[in-house]
Formats: C-alpha cells, structure tokens, sequence
C-alpha cells in the first residue's frame, strides 16, 4: 500500500499505528477497532466475489443481502466500508474499514477519496504480487535445481565404473537419460562362487522420483543377490520388499539374469521387462519369461529359463527407450526393426553404436529423446582352432571360514575335486602350496580373519582337458588394489629382520602357469591357471 493510501485511512479511524494492507489473496476483513488486515479467502464462486468484481468503488456491507460465507464474515468482523482492488479484471484483493472511533459516518468526500486511491493501489498491488510470485519461482526453481544435482551426482555414483573383465567374454554398455535424470539402470554383480549377475531395470517414471526408486531397487537387488541363488528368489525378494514403501502409480520392470562365464550358461527370470535378444548372425531370438513388474503386488513368483550361449553368440539387453523412439511420422523403432538389425550384425560390443546409428537415422536430426535408453551387451567369444575358449566345467565350488587353518581344508577339498584327472605329483604340490597361499590371503587380508565371512573357491576344467582353473574369492575389505609380485628380500626373512609371511604373488606366480584378478566393489578374486598338457604339464 503506498504511503499516501496508509496516511488516509489512518486519519478517517483516528489510528497511528500502520494501516490495514492489501494481500495477495481476494481478501481481506477489518476487525474491530483496528486496522490490521483479515486473512479471509473469498472463493472464486463466491456471489460477493463476483459483486465486487462488477461493482468497482466503496461498497457499503450493511447494503448487501446475498447468501455469501465470506460477506458473513465480514459482517461479524463489522467491517463497514470495502473498496474491492481490480487489476486487469481481476479481483486482487480488497481494503476495509470499521466503524471510526469517532463513531461518525464516514462521509461522501471520505468515500471518494478512498475510491480513487483504491485505484491507484491496485496496479500497484498487482506489481508487488507478480514480483513476489516470480520470487517464489525463482526459489522453486533453485531447489529443484540442487535436487536435480544430488540425484544426477546419486546417479553416476551408482551406476557401475567399470565393465567386467571376463576372459573369453566381450561386454558392453550404453546409457542416456532423456532428462537430467532417470530412471533406467543397470548392473553388474560379482557372486561368492564366481558368476556374474547382470542387472537391467526401467522405473516407470523419469526425473528425481525414478532416481530414488531406482537407487532403492538397485541397492535391494545387491542385497538379494548375495542371499539368495536364484533369478527367480531374487526378484520375488525384491518385489516383497518393494511394494510396501514404493510411491503410488510407480513400478520398476528388471531383469535379472546370472552368467556362468565358464559354462555360457545364462540362467535368467524377468519382471516385465522388455525380452532380451540373442543372436549368432543366424537371425535374433528373444528369450522369454514371465513375471510381473517389480511393486505392484507382493507374494509374486518369477518364471526361471536358461539359456546356453555358444562360442560367437551375443545377448542384448535393453530399455522401452530403445524400441518406443518415435520419428517424425510418429512411427515406433519397433521390436520388429530392433529384431531385424541385431540378425545382420556380427554382435559385440560394436553393436551398440551400430543401434545408435539406426535409431538417428530412424527419429531424424530434430529429434528430442522422450525416454531414458540403455543397452548392455555380453558376447561369448569364437571358437579357435576347434577350440571354446571359456569353455569350462565345474568340479566343485565350496567355501571356508575365514579362520586361520582352514586353508588347509581348502587344500583337501581341491584334493578332492581333481582326483579324476591325474595330475602328476610335483605339479600337483605346487597347485596345492598355490592355492593354500591364496587361500590365507584371502583370510587375512580380503577377509581380515572375520569368521562370518567366507572364502569362495570354484575349482574348474577347461572343455578340452588342457587347462585347470581355481578361482579364490574374498569380500575385498582391505580394497581392491592388487600389489605387484615384487621378488622378496629371502636373506632378510631368513635373518629375522622381515615376517616370513608376505611372499604373496611371488610365490603363487612361481607355483601356477598363469594368475588373473578379478575385483569389483565388494569382492576380489584370484583365478590361478595351471596347463593340463604340454611341455610343462609333467614338472
């Protein structure tokens, strides 16, 4: 209210405490003997709201006679004079007066003038309403802003860093949010007995909501994984725990699959998630299952499929991003189309970009990304030389407390498992010396001597009876930096002056043909290769 208005009304009530203001609401009451505004809220179908709309000017209240709740309150206020705010029309607000002090009628002049300021004050009002407004949108807008960076930044952190290091085994991933955020994710899951658990998941929703769903379901999928064995029990677990806490008219499609990279068996369950693809060249294949989305219902169960993927063959995993594209035309990328190009590409990694292709080439140079599109792609790798490389049977998984010792059990159960296959004695020591010393690092360092925790070991042939492999896993406690074999200092060890222990790679490197490792953020594992045949097989 301006100064002039705030000086009027003033002196017709004798007050010299400040006026009555307008608010931004169409309201406002007077209160006996004061001038401190009322926080009524007149509705917009109101009759008197549309009387002061029509009726510009001082309105004396004791004349009206309509059936209006906010005229009833300002009655029992005993409001006497209101002069309605019209801006553009529209009804912004209004002032009122009670009865003076002086108990004097207010008169003619008195009305007037009030008019006439009334009309100057609305624009004014009006200003001061828009500013406010544009306030408060700025700092909507501000906050939703640092939300947007604490979800992207939640976002990148849970998505995986790097792909899996499989050997004989080619990996690949695409994802892009069509907004800051979304609500697609993927994943990849180290297993205590060697396998890996991939992970594809669409929340029905984009932007900061779908990130926190997917952040839950992510972390819920993790936790499942280590508890239970199959596809099928994990999603049951998750869609259990899910469907109380999830926001109304939101689900999350996954699908959840485990690959034994030595076998190429993928053993895979599906909560309406979009059907994978498999493909050789020959034509693609979708591998079904049935399931229902993730948080609609608990108490669902998950339909279990295998599927053995042979030397050169590629799976594609993917999001609705993908084939629900539209172009121009309003035409879908379509199963179909998706389908038809996965049969003419070799497979692989390349893939990915191959799709990518199409997909601009099909929605146009205009085109605005409506959903959120992710691909993820595992190719086993061709036969050589009649051979299938990664190609392996399982002798025998077993695990050990993490308990000074029990290497020995370790070294007795491998005993066990490769009794069938002969091996001549010396190598045999040296596997068993080897795997002992992988075994109590794993204890120590990996597990760090924590009896709850267990040592994974997964002991393996190759296809073709030339190559044994023994993978020693632990939970990566200590990181998952793996020191280099640096030669130890042996007249040091022998004086006193170092531990004996400490050999570590050196001397697992010196006992075996070939030593990988494998880490991830909750588990590394040291695969030890030892030849089966040729001219190092008999010393």
């Amino acid at each position: 209210m301006t100064a002039l208005l705030r000086s009027f009304l003033q002196t017709l009530t004798g007050q010299s405490q400040p006026a009555a203001t307008e608010t931004p609401q169409p309201v406002v009451g007077q209160p006996a003997h004061s001038v401190k505004a009322l926080t009524l809220e007149i509705a917009p179908n109101d009759p008197l709201a549309i009387y002061f709309q029509s009726s510009p000017g001082t309105v004396e209240l004791e004349r009206l006679h309509m059936d209006s709740p906010a005229l009833r309150v300002l009655k029992a206020a005993r409001v006497k004079l209101v002069v309605p705010l019209v801006s553009q029309g529209d009804l912004i607000g209004v002032v009122s007066l009670d009865q003076r002090r002086s108990e004097q009628d207010y008169s003619s002049d008195d009305r007037g003038l009030l008019s006439n300021l009334a009309t100057q004050a609305g624009p004014a009002v009006r200003v001061a309403q828009l500013v406010r407004q544009q306030q408060l949108e700025a700092q909507a807008r501000e906050r939703m802003e640092q939300e947007l960076r604490v979800a992207r930044l939640i976002q990148q952190t849970l998505l995986p860093k790097e792909l899996p290091a499989l050997s004989g085994w080619d990996v690949a991933a695409y994802y892009q949010p069509a907004r800051s955020v979304g609500g697609d994710f993927y994943d990849f899951i180290y297993l205590p007995d060697g396998r890996l658990a991939v992970v594809i998941g669409d929340v029905t929703d984009k932007g900061v909501p779908a990130a926190l769903v997917m952040a839950t379901a992510r972390a819920l999928l993790r936790m499942a994984a280590l508890q239970f064995d199959t596809p099928g029990q994990v999603l049951a677990q998750v869609n259990n725990l899910l469907c109380p806490d999830i926001p109304p008219k939101m689900f999350v499609t996954c699908l959840y699959a485990i690959l034994d990279s030595a076998s190429g068996r993928l053993h895979y369950a599906n909560a309406g998630h979009d059907l994978p693809y498999a493909w050789s060249g020959a034509g693609a294949t979708e591998l079904r299952a049935r399931g229902m989305p993730l948080g609609l219902m608990s108490g669902m169960t998950y339909e279990e499929k295998e599927k053995m993927i042979a030397p050169g063959e590629s799976i594609l995993f993917y999001s609705d991003g993908l084939v629900e594209a539209h172009n121009t035309r309003r035409e879908m990328f379509g199963f179909p189309r998706l389908g038809g190009l996965l049969g003419g590409h070799g497979g692989g990694a390349s893939v990915i970009e191959h799709l990518l292709n199409e997909l601009k080439a099909f929605t146009g140079p205009d085109w605005e990304q409506e959903d959120d599109t992710t691909m993820v792609v595992v190719q086993r790798g061709k036969a050589k030389d009649g051979g299938e490389p990664g190609s392996w049977e399982t002798l025998a998984t077993f695990s050990v407390p993490s308990e000074p010792g029990n290497e020995r059990e370790a070294v007795q159960r491998l005993a066990e498992a490769v009794k069938d296959l002969n091996l001549p004695p010396a190598r045999f020591e040296k596997l068993k010396t080897a795997v002992a010393e992988g075994t109590m690092n794993a204890i120590e360092h990996g597990n760090q001597n924590r009896p709850d925790l267990n040592v994974e070991i997964a002991v393996r042939v190759s296809a073709a009876r030339d190559a044994l492999a023994v993978r020693i896993t632990d939970h990566a406690l200590a990181g998952n930096k793996q020191m280099a074999a640096a030669t130890p200092d042996l007249d040091a060890k022998l004086a006193g002056l170092q531990t004996p222990r400490g050999w570590g790679l050196f001397l697992i490197e010196k006992m075996v043909d070939k030593v990988n490792v494998i880490s991830d953020e909750t588990h590394h594992t040291l695969e030890l290769i030892l030849a089966l045949q040729g001219d190092g097989h008999a010393q």
